[in-house]
Formats: structure tokens, sequence, C-alpha cells
């Protein structure tokens, strides 16, 4: 008998745009492939959470009541940000499968002519027949269309508002393998205070190194060994969460409350809002399960988020928020301390392969936005491998895979601090979520015809809470001395291309 045509069409390894229908073994098989890939770096932020939050002149201030408001801009921002935006709205604005700021952006210049060069496919009409059937222009989307069409001014503003998320992106892919790994092997000195922090350093470098190295297999084949290792971690520090709540303080459910933030800031003052810094790195990594997009599917990404990642590290952190609690000269070394003494050694062990694999979302990401930005002729010529016959997107490009490495290495070795790199680190993850946030809104208008009600309503509110934890991170990245360096040369980078645009001069194209 002959297969049916969905099933010929997943054989094939046909994108999802193509496909009507997909077996739910697939979907699933997928989900759990996207623990490995996608959910590494999100799964491993309590590594350093409160520890970073907790450091400078908040460290004055470890009392209950700033545990609780900690805890409940935790959950609040990881509810608002991660399960609301990104699971239930910017998720579904993919571009042919593809996720990330590029990919909106390349969205939107198909749909209006708002970009710099033009970036058409048949595939188009059937897309926008499929999300948003028999609808016409609104008077919003055809104003907005006729603005940028007409101002050549702002759609260079727009292409370097993108470039400067994509930026950011890329240097996630740096910074994010150098906090997670430094913060998992440091938990070793919670056992052996004499090690020295060289140690520390090239235990981390050693595996980082090794992480790189694996990336020639292809993502498929890493995230077999991978999905293991973070299903493990998430079913152990939920349990260690659970442990914790029940044994120091089950009251620690009242946090949940949004008064415990508004009594945090009150009570804290300036010091409290430059902490948010420290809260923003809860949410690392939930941009790379929009820009992992292409190696996974919409669907399972969202069912391994909802039914497994969100409540697990809910049940992290309101674990480790019980724990001190009652142990409030332990915020330095909490998520370790935290840790039953029967049962810390194999946490450990498998902290250090959490962080490892943490790091493996960054690294796709940064493998994916790369081959979009070649698509839009914003990067030069480089190979792209793709490693899998039945997923177009995913791929391995071994210039840059390196060229993350030596960086990584540098960084690691450069700041051997994880609060310095993570003040960094959380002004690069807010900056590409604001972009994000401001691409939605447009595509929200223009692609998919909202109201403009709503879509004013989704900008003010994610947009607010993003631009807090901003200016909160801005605020503590000149003690890292990372960033403002980073953002002059992305910047000098963004105007370049706008220029050789300008100027007819595209740069090569991949694979040319």
């Amino acid at each position: 008998m002959n297969p049916r045509p969905w099933e010929e069409s997943v054989e094939q390894g046909i994108t999802k745009q193509t496909l009507k229908r997909v077996s739910c073994s697939a979907v699933l098989t997928l989900a759990y492939q996207s623990l490995g890939v996608v959910y590494g770096d999100l799964s491993t932020s309590p590594l350093y959470v409160y520890k970073t939050t907790f450091s400078g002149k908040l460290s004055l201030h470890e009392n209950d009541e700033e545990i609780y408001g900690v805890l409940s801009f935790i959950f609040w921002t990881f509810t608002l940000i991660a399960l609301f935006k990104y699971i239930f709205v910017v998720m579904s604005a993919d571009d042919n499968g593809e996720g990330g700021t590029f990919a909106l952006y390349s969205l939107l210049c198909r749909h209006a002519r708002l970009g710099i060069l033009p970036n058409q496919q048949p595939i188009d009409e059937k897309l926008s027949a499929y999300a948003m059937e028999g609808s016409a222009d609104t008077w919003q989307s055809s104003a907005l269309k006729l603005l940028f069409e007409k101002q050549p001014k702002i759609r260079k503003g727009l292409l370097i508002f993108v470039l400067l998320g994509t930026c950011m992106s890329i240097g996630d892919g740096i910074l994010t393998p150098a906090i997670s790994v430094l913060s998992a092997v440091s938990g070793i000195k919670i056992k052996i205070r004499e090690l020295h922090e060289n140690y520390v350093v090239v235990i981390s470098c050693f595996i980082l190194v090794g992480l790189f190295s694996l990336q020639r297999y292809g993502t498929h084949r890493v995230a077999f060994m991978f999905a293991p290792i973070v299903t493990a971690w998430l079913l152990c520090i939920s349990g260690i969460g659970i442990y914790n709540i029940f044994h120091w303080n089950p009251h620690i459910f009242s946090a949940l409350s949004p008064a415990y933030m508004l009594k945090f800031l009150r009570s804290t003052g300036v010091e409290g809002w430059v902490s948010l810094g420290g809260v923003v790195l809860s949410i690392t990594g939930v941009e790379m399960m929009f820009a992992d997009l292409g190696h996974f599917s919409p669907l399972s990404i969202k069912i391994a988020f909802t039914f497994l990642v969100y409540p697990s590290l809910i049940l992290a952190y309101m674990g480790e928020a019980a724990f001190l609690s009652r142990h409030h000269e332990d915020i330095q070394r909490s998520f370790y301390k935290a840790i039953p003494e029967a049962v810390f050694w194999p946490v450990f062990i498998v902290a250090t392969l959490a962080s490892v694999v943490g790091s493996q979302a960054a690294i796709s990401a940064t493998f994916s936005i790369v081959s979009q930005c070649c698509a839009l002729n914003c990067f030069p010529h480089v190979k792209i491998v793709h490693t899998s016959s039945r997923i177009y997107g995913q791929i391995y490009i071994p210039e840059v895979n390196w060229m993350l490495m030596c960086l990584c290495l540098a960084v690691t070795i450069g700041l051997r601090d994880t609060n310095m790199i993570g003040h960094a680190y959380g002004l690069a993850v807010t900056t590409v979520m604001f972009v994000t946030t401001c691409l939605t809104a447009m595509v929200m208008i223009i692609v998919w015809k909202q109201k403009i009600t709503i879509t004013v309503a989704f900008l003010v509110l994610f947009g607010s809470v993003e631009l807090l934890y901003i200016s909160a991170s801005s605020f503590k990245v000149p003690g890292g001395r990372v960033d403002p360096d980073c953002s002059v040369f992305d910047l000098h980078g963004c105007d370049v291309c706008v220029e050789l645009r300008n100027n007819d001069q595209t740069p090569i194209r991949c694979g040319e």
C-alpha cells in the first residue's frame, strides 16, 4: 500500500510548513530532543541567579522579606516573559520554520517593503492565506507599511535595531558557556575548600573545548546524548526544590504574591532596582527557544517547556528561596549549600554535565542566526553544513564554532568571576528580548492584522518589563567591563552593513 502524502513528507524531511499533520510520536520525540538542545541554558540558570542577585550592596539586605521579593520577581518574570510572551505569542511568528530576530525581520520584509533588500518568496502567499484567511490590510497595517516605504532613514534605523539584537544574540553564544560551566564547576569548592580558583578555570576550559569539539557531529546526535542529562537535571532540581520547601519553609508559597515585589523595591530602594540585573538571569535561554525553532518545531518546544521545564524550574527557585530564608549567610553558595549532603556528589556531576548542555542552546542558536544573516547578505562567506536529512534547520558552521570557542575561553580565563560575566550576560539577553518584543508587535500589525489596542497592550506590558531589566543591567555592566566595548563594535558592524547596502555593495552571500 502506498504511503499517505503526509507520511511521505515526514520521510522526505520536508519542513513543517508543507505538513498537514505530524504523528504524535514524532512530536514527542522532537520534544524530548529539544530538552538537550533548547532548554539546557534555561535549566541551568538556578546555578547563579540568587548568587548574582544578592551581590554588591543588596547583600546588606539579606532577610526574609528581600528573599521573598526576589522569588516573586523571578516567578512573575519567568511566567510573563517565558510562558506568556514566548510560548503563547512569539513562537507563532516564525519565518518559514525559522526563529530569532532576523527571522522576524525577514518575515516583515516579505509582507511590506520595509527592508533594505527585497525578500519575497513564493511560499508567502500560501503562508499568508493559511495564517489569516480572507483578511485584508487594516488601516493600522497600511499606515505602518506606508511609513516605512516612504522613509528610507526609518528603514535603515530598523535594520540597525535588528542587527543590534542579532549581535547580542551571538554574544550570548560566547557568554552562556562561560557562565554556565564556571558556575557548575565552582561548586566543587564547597567540598574542597583549599582548591585554588585557577584549577576551577582550567577544568572549565577543558570542558568547553570538549563541548565545541562535539558540534561537528550535528544537532540530532548531540540532542540524543544531551536530552537524558537535562531530563535528569530537571528532575533533580525539582525534587530538591520540593524537599527544601517542606523541610525548611512551607510558607514560601506566599512569596508568589506580587505584593512582595513592591515591598522589595520599597525596602531596598536603588540597590533593589540594580539587583534586578541578577533576577533577569532566570530567563536567560528563553530567547534560544525562539532562535532554535528551525532545529525542531513550535509544538515540540511548547510541550517540553509547559509540562517539564516550567514546573521544574519554578520548584527549584522556590526550594532555594526556602533554604535561604533559614540560611542567610549561605547566599553566595546557595545552590550547592541547599543540596542535601547525601546526594551532593551525584547532583554536582549532573550539574556539571547540565552546564555543558546548557551551552548547546546558545551555540545552536548562533549557527541559526548566522545562517539567517547569510540569507540576508549580512554576513561574509562561511561554510554551512546540514547535519540532518530530515530537519532542514539543523546546521553546523565550522568557522563560527571555533571562533565562539576561542572567544568563550578568553572570557572564561579573563574574567573568571560569574558575577562579572552575569552583568554583561543580563544586558545582552534583555536587549535581544526587547528587540523581539518590538518586532513581534510589528508582525502583529502588518502580518497578523491585529487590532491596535491588542498590539499596544502587548508592547506596553512586555516592553516595560524588559526596559526595567535593561536599565538595571546597564547599571551593573561597568563592573564587568565587557558589553560596552562589544556594543560599540556591534553598532559599527551594523552601520558598515547598512552603508554597503546603500551603496549597492552587498556582502558576499553564503556559499558563493
